[in-house]
């Protein structure tokens, strides 16, 4: 990913649970260990320097949240407004998948070109959308924000692979969702993998426990393999997680008003 252009990382704790592992990894009886409990986090990420702004994913939205009991940390559009980014100047925005909790907050963006895997908009607008197993995962409202941005022509469907800028690189992967993706930003100490929900938790990674809703196992399970290859060769200096409650503790701590919810990979010359 040779590019002049690096970037800034910020990695946005918006929001989080308290669950246990037999929740959040599939079949988990299966590797013979006493069930424990694990701190879920919810992410949002912003990937920035001096010529453009470009928002990965946007969290969950307030009804969203709301409706499954989970705990607000900050508030989005307003951490947006915080951070000096204005959704009216249209900052482009990437989305790794059309969960709701990747997907609220798209209301903010009424401009914005929007990224997402054709593979994941032909699913949710498709005929198995509406069933129980995957229709949990959404909020209409959310997918009727990116139906209107294909309408506007503001959607960018994307299919393997896509570059939005110079440093900034979407692979899609599938697996947890038919369009699965991750992005790859080229940063000041080395290339940044945001891998979204490729990997929740660093644990479903290191040892091969794939998370518990799927649309396609073996599809997962190549993912891992396809962000370990990444790892080996160089291509990749740091895989940010999509939930893990450890995420912020391996990258620069923001202090002041978003400490313990923000973090920074990367800097700016």
């Amino acid at each position: 990913m040779e590019t002049s252009e690096k970037y800034v990382v910020s990695i946005i704790r918006h929001g989080t649970r308290s669950t246990v592992k037999s929740d959040v990894f599939l079949n988990y009886p299966l590797y013979g260990e006493a069930d424990a409990e694990i701190e879920m986090d919810y992410f949002a990420w912003v990937v920035r320097n001096d010529m453009r702004t470009v928002i990965v994913d946007t969290g969950f939205s307030r009804a969203g949240g709301e409706s499954r009991k989970r705990t607000f940390l900050l508030d989005l559009p307003e951490t947006y407004s915080a951070l000096g980014i204005d959704p009216a100047s249209s900052p482009q925005v990437i989305i790794s998948h059309a969960h709701y909790d990747h997907t609220g907050n798209l209301d903010h963006f009424p401009n914005s070109e929007i990224f997402l895997a054709r593979d994941e908009y032909d699913f949710w607008t498709g005929k198995f959308a509406a069933r129980t197993q995957f229709h949990h995962s959404i909020e209409e409202e959310d997918l009727e924000g990116i139906r209107r941005a294909h309408d506007e022509g503001r959607l960018t469907l994307i299919s393997g692979g896509h570059t939005v800028a110079p440093g900034i690189e979407i692979v899609q992967v599938g697996g947890h969702t038919p369009g699965q993706c991750v992005v790859k930003v080229s940063t000041s100490e080395g290339v940044v993998l945001l891998a979204s929900d490729a990997i929740h938790f660093y644990e479903e990674y290191e040892a091969d426990r794939p998370f518990t809703y799927v649309a396609n196992l073996i599809d997962m399970y190549a993912a891992f393999d396809t962000i370990h290859e990444m790892e080996r060769s160089g291509e990749v200096q740091h895989v940010v997680s999509g939930h893990d409650a450890d995420t912020l503790g391996r990258f620069a701590p923001v202090i002041g008003e978003f400490a313990g919810l923000i973090a920074t990979i990367g800097k700016l010359s």
